[in-house]
Parts: structure tokens; C-alpha cells; sequence
């Protein structure tokens, strides 16, 4: 009997650097067969595209890169995981390991209970569940480590009733984990990093390794962790989901905040990428917009630039030459709360 495939499950926060960490893997692949599936929150997808410009993966022919773009992957597990995981299981003597980028929505646990679906277990098993965290975000506050201190946030301010979706997402991720890969440790000093790995470990459920990466040197830099760290854990997670309690354990189904919501603007043109960053950071104040991704067709520049936002903070550079047979257009993907998609677009329209 063939050994079963290793998947890792790579989850974490909306622009915690997920994709990077994917296409560092796959640029420093050491000569391992690696498939991917990502998993985006909306229509339309980026994080797949970018990994397809990894200059590893073929434009062309046999891709071992999927793309779910139709729903969070733990609501979706039947409708959307499943399909996929048939056609690379039939693949699987031209794959070494599989790599699944969850949305930054999903829960890490209800995907892998899929493992234990027959079909799937015999096939492959859960090698790690890796959480990316974003120090600099935990540091600025997006998630309150002091139950007490949000219980007075709560009394003085209405609209902290209840704990956020958001906050139990956070919790569930860290919960799941067998790595914690604490990212742009660089943005903060060392005594703030050194709160929000306390932070991080007194919300582990179990002793976990974290690792330290920075954002030195622009996005593309970001997460350059040795491959034998991330791989190989042979955690077999879909066996021990017991030590990984989530907040939805006693629930039949869970819900996500139906606030939360993506929306994508197409454009037929090109920015200058200073104005249209000063543009993204006026929206991300204007509503609450978690995050910000996409390609910018840039005046006279014959490649396709990156831009990738978390708050008012963003990444940018160059990934590849825009292709003779492609449309030159401007693709921006917004993930946030009740966001007003008309607004968003006659703002860009506008510049």
C-alpha cells in the first residue's frame, strides 16, 4: 500500500503572510513534488495567481496549484475540499506533499475532520497544522490578550456587547496549531515582541514551538524559514483533534459574522502606485477593512505589481511581465465589515 500524502494546513489571520510562506516553500522546494489548494474569501481569487508567478509552477499544463474561490473552506469541506482532494489523491504518485492555504475566515478544525472522511484517510494525512500570526497586528491591539480590560471595553463602548467573531477565530486558529510561525517580528521592538509571544503561548491549549520571521527586505523576503522546519512534523492531526478545542466544539453548524464580506474592483487602467496606496490607506480609515490585495497595472511598466494591505499598512513589488494575450487591468480585492462596494470603486474611479 502506497504511503499516505503529507498535507500541511497553513492557516492564520487575514494578511498574516500566508502566501508568502507558500511561495517560499515552493521556490525552496528541495526537490519535493509539492500540489497546493487555496482557499480565498470571495470571487475573486489572488492568492492562487500569485502563487502561479512563483516562477516554479508552470503557466501552462498539468498546475498542481487548485483554487477554491466559492466559500470558506470549513463551510464548504463537502461541496469544495472534497472534489479537490479526489483529483490530487489520483495524482499522487507525482506528489510528494501537499500544501492547503485556508482563508483567513476559516477554522482550521472542521477541515480537518474531512481527514477522517474513509476516501481521504487512507490516502493522506495531516502532517502540521502551521498558524501564521502577524506580531505587528496583535501588537497594535487587534486581539485583547486581558479579559478583563475588554469586559471594561465592553461597558464603555456599546458596540463591544459580545466577543468578536473575529477574536474566537483567532483563538481557534492558535488552538489548532502545531507551529506557530510569528511573522513581521521585525515591525515592533523586542519588548512588544516578547508580550505578544507571551500572548500567543498562554492561548496555546499545549506546549507549541513558535518561530520567529520578519518582513525585512519587502513582502517577497518575508517568512524565508529553512523548508525542514514547516515540513515533516508527522503530526498525523486528524488522530488528536481532542487537544485542539475550538470555540464551536458543542455546535452542530457555526456561523460566521454574515457582515464580514469581500468585494473585488476591475479596472481598465493603470495607477501610480503612490496615489493609489495614499487612496487604499483614505478607504481602510473611511470603513473597516480588514484587507487589501491585488494586481495594479502601473503606467509604462511592463510588469504587474503587487500590493497587499492590512489596515493602513502595505507590502508591494513586482512579481512577473504582464503576458502578450492579457488584459492590463487593475484587480483589488476588500475583505472587511458591511463595506460599501459603490463607495470603494467611484473613489478608484475617481483618481
Amino acid at each position: 500500500m502506497a504511503a499516505k500524502i503529507p498535507v500541511t494546513v497553513i492557516t492564520g489571520f487575514l494578511g498574516s503572510g500566508k502566501t508568502s510562506l507558500i511561495r517560499h516553500l515552493l521556490q525552496n522546494n528541495q526537490g519535493r513534488r509539492i500540489a497546493v489548494l487555496v482557499n480565498e474569501f470571495g470571487e475573486l481569487g489572488i492568492d492562487g495567481e500569485l502563487l502561479k508567478s512563483c516562477e516554479i509552477c508552470p503557466e501552462d499544463g498539468d498546475s498542481n496549484i487548485f483554487e477554491l474561490t466559492n466559500g470558506c473552506l470549513c463551510c464548504t469541506v463537502q461541496e469544495e475540499f472534497y472534489p479537490a482532494m479526489q483529483q490530487l489523491i489520483k495524482r499522487r504518485d507525482r506528489i510528494d506533499c501537499i500544501l492547503i492555504e485556508t482563508s483567513g475566515l476559516a477554522l482550521p478544525k472542521p477541515l480537518i475532520k474531512a481527514f477522517r472522511w474513509q476516501e481521504i484517510r487512507n490516502a493522506a494525512t495531516v502532517d502540521a497544522v502551521i498558524t501564521v500570526v502577524d506580531c505587528a497586528a496583535v501588537a497594535s491591539g487587534t486581539f485583547a490578550s486581558d479579559p478583563e480590560a475588554v469586559a471594561a471595553q465592553r461597558q464603555a463602548d456599546d458596540s463591544l456587547e459580545h466577543e468578536t467573531p473575529l477574536q474566537e477565530l483567532f483563538e481557534d486558529q492558535l488552538a489548532c496549531a502545531d507551529l506557530v510561525v510569528l511573522n513581521k517580528t521585525d515591525l515592533v521592538d523586542d519588548e512588544t515582541k516578547a508580550q505578544v509571544e507571551e500572548f500567543i503561548k498562554q492561548e496555546l491549549p499545549r506546549v507549541v514551538k513558535i518561530v520567529e520571521s520578519d518582513a525585512s527586505g519587502g513582502l517577497r523576503l518575508r517568512a524565508k524559514l529553512d523548508p525542514s522546519i514547516l515540513l515533516g512534523l508527522n503530526a498525523a492531526v486528524e488522530d488528536n483533534l481532542d487537544s485542539r478545542p475550538s470555540h464551536h466544539d458543542t455546535e452542530e453548524e457555526h456561523e460566521h459574522d454574515e457582515e464580514i464580506i469581500s468585494t473585488h474592483v476591475i479596472l481598465d487602467r493603470a495607477f501610480e502606485p503612490e496615489k493609489l496606496l495614499i487612496q487604499l490607506q483614505t478607504l481602510a480609515q473611511q470603513q473597516e477593512i480588514y484587507r487589501i490585495k491585488g494586481f495594479v497595472a502601473v503606467p509604462n511598466k511592463a510588469m504587474r505589481l503587487v500590493m497587499q494591505g492590512v489596515g493602513t499598512r502595505f507590502d508591494q513589488f513586482y512579481d512577473r511581465p504582464w503576458q502578450p494575450e492579457e488584459a492590463r487591468q487593475t484587480r483589488l480585492v476588500f475583505i472587511g465589515r458591511d463595506l460599501k462596494s459603490s463607495e470603494i470603486e467611484s473613489q478608484l474611479v475617481a483618481l
